[in-house]
C-alpha cells in the first residue's frame, strides 16, 4: 500500500474517531448511577431512564417532538416530492432560481434563519404553538426532500410517462401509478432526513418552542442551563439511537432500489 494511501486512512480513521467519541461517551453516562454525569460510570444502572418515562414534563416535550416531527415529515415529503416534480419536468432560468430558494435553508446560518422565523411568527401569533413549530420544520426539511427526489427523478425515464398519458392516463393517474412506484426509494429517503432533522432541530425550537408545545431539544437545552442531570444522557442515547436507525433505513432503501433497477 502506498504511503499517501495510508495517511489517507489514517486521516479519515482519525476523523471518524473524534466524531464518534461523544457518542461512545454518552452511552454509557446514560446508564451511570451516579447523581452527576461522570465518565466512566462507577455503577450501572437504568434509574435514568426511568426518571425520563415517569417525568409528565419528560413526556410532555417527547409528544411534541414526535407530533412535529411525524407530521412535518409528511407534509414535507408532499410538497418537496411536488416541487421536485415540477422541477425536473422544467429547466428554465426562473425555474433555476426557483431551485436555489427552495434551497436556501441548507446555505443560510440557522441562526440567521431562527431570527427571520422569530419576527415573522412574532407578528402571526405563532409563537409556541404546534402549527408555528410544524411549518418552521417544514422549511427545514424540504432541501433534504427535495434534493433526494431529483436524484430519483434524474435516473426515472421520462418517455414511460409519455408512453401512458398517450394510452390516455392523465398526468396525475400517470404520477401515481408509473412514476411514483420507481422512484418512492428517494421519496422514503427524504422523508426520514427530513423526519430525523426535525427530531434534531434546536435552534429554531429555542426561538418559537415555549409552554405545553416545548420540544425534547430545548427541555435539554434548559436542563443543561439549569443543572447537568444524567438524564439528558439517557435522551441523547435514545435520539441517537432513533437517527442512527433511520439512516440504516435510508441505507436499505437504496440498496433494495440499486437491487431492483439491476434485476430490471
Amino acid at each position: 500500500m502506498r504511503p499517501a494511501k495510508i495517511l489517507l486512512y489514517g486521516f479519515v480513521a482519525l476523523v471518524l474517531t473524534w466524531l464518534i467519541i461523544p457518542v461512545v461517551i454518552t452511552v454509557p453516562m446514560s446508564f451511570s448511577a451516579a447523581r452527576f454525569l461522570t465518565f466512566p460510570p462507577p455503577a450501572l444502572s437504568l434509574r435514568w431512564y426511568e426518571a425520563y418515562l415517569g417525568s409528565d414534563a419528560w413526556m410532555q416535550a417527547t409528544r411534541v417532538t414526535l407530533i412535529v416531527a411525524v407530521s412535518s415529515a409528511v407534509i414535507t415529503t408532499m410538497l418537496g416530492t411536488m416541487a421536485a416534480y415540477a422541477l425536473n419536468m422544467t429547466s428554465s432560468r426562473l425555474t433555476r432560481g426557483l431551485q436555489i430558494v427552495l434551497l436556501l435553508p441548507l446555505v443560510v446560518p440557522i441562526v440567521i434563519t431562527a431570527v427571520g422565523v422569530y419576527l415573522v411568527f412574532v407578528q402571526l401569533g405563532l409563537l409556541a404553538t404546534m402549527t408555528g413549530l410544524v411549518l418552521a420544520n417544514i422549511m427545514l426539511g424540504l432541501p433534504f426532500v427535495i434534493t433526494s427526489v431529483l436524484v430519483g427523478f434524474r435516473k426515472f425515464d421520462a418517455t414511460q410517462e409519455m408512453v401512458s398519458r398517450s394510452l390516455g392516463m392523465n398526468r396525475i393517474r400517470t404520477f401515481f401509478i408509473v412514476t411514483l412506484p420507481q422512484i418512492r426509494p428517494s421519496v422514503v429517503s427524504g422523508m426520514l432526513f427530513a423526519f430525523i432533522s426535525a427530531i434534531d432541530e434546536t435552534v429554531i425550537s429555542l426561538f418559537i418552542s415555549g409552554g405545553a408545545n416545548q420540544t425534547l431539544t430545548k427541555r435539554m437545552f434548559t436542563a443543561l442551563r439549569d443543572e447537568i442531570d444524567p438524564t439528558i444522557a439517557a435522551i441523547s442515547t435514545l435520539m441517537t439511537a432513533i437517527s442512527f436507525i433511520a439512516v440504516i433505513l435510508v441505507a436499505a432503501s437504496s440498496r433494495r432500489a440499486e437491487r431492483s433497477r439491476g434485476d430490471a
